[in-house]
């Protein structure tokens, strides 16, 4: 009888890995990282257990969006009080604040529980080229396909 092989906290190996979003599509970005997080790479994934990557997403200023996106797509965020409903449309979110896009658009594609939270707290996103997890020697992500 064969069981099933369920990987144990201690067991798990994570690497760090870089991904640079210059020029990349924000969700085709945010997909990527989010399965890159979850681990759903490994051959040791499993649904209930974190067995994810570090993920460090530079240049996060330069990523792109499709269409009229820019303009027409707005991000929204509650301060929890009655009447704390805020928008900014992508183009000024982007322009001020790219880390907090980027974030957003990966979040979105995480459980929605206490396991993708912890999921994300294993991402780094950076709106320059460097940052300062040169020490875990991250290894550089390549997508399949950048183009547009």
């Amino acid at each position: 009888m064969t069981r099933t092989f369920t990987p144990k906290a201690g067991e798990i190996q994570r690497e760090w890995l870089v991904i640079d979003a210059t020029d990349v599509v924000l969700g085709r970005l945010a997909s990527h990282a989010a399965a890159l997080l979850r681990g759903k790479h490994k051959p040791t994934f499993a649904n209930h257990i974190d067995t994810g990557d570090f993920v460090v997403i530079v240049n996060a200023d330069k990523v792109a969006l499709t269409g009229q996106k820019l303009q027409k797509k707005i991000a929204y965020r509650h301060s929890g009080y009655p009447g704390g409903l805020k928008s900014v449309s992508y183009e000024e979110l982007l322009e001020k604040n790219p880390v907090r896009a980027v974030e957003k658009a990966v979040r979105g594609m995480l459980p929605k529980n206490s396991l993708g939270r912890q999921q994300l707290s294993k991402l780094k996103v950076y709106a320059g080229a460097e940052h300062p997890h040169a020490a875990q020697q991250p290894k550089p992500y390549i997508f399949d396909q950048v183009a547009q």
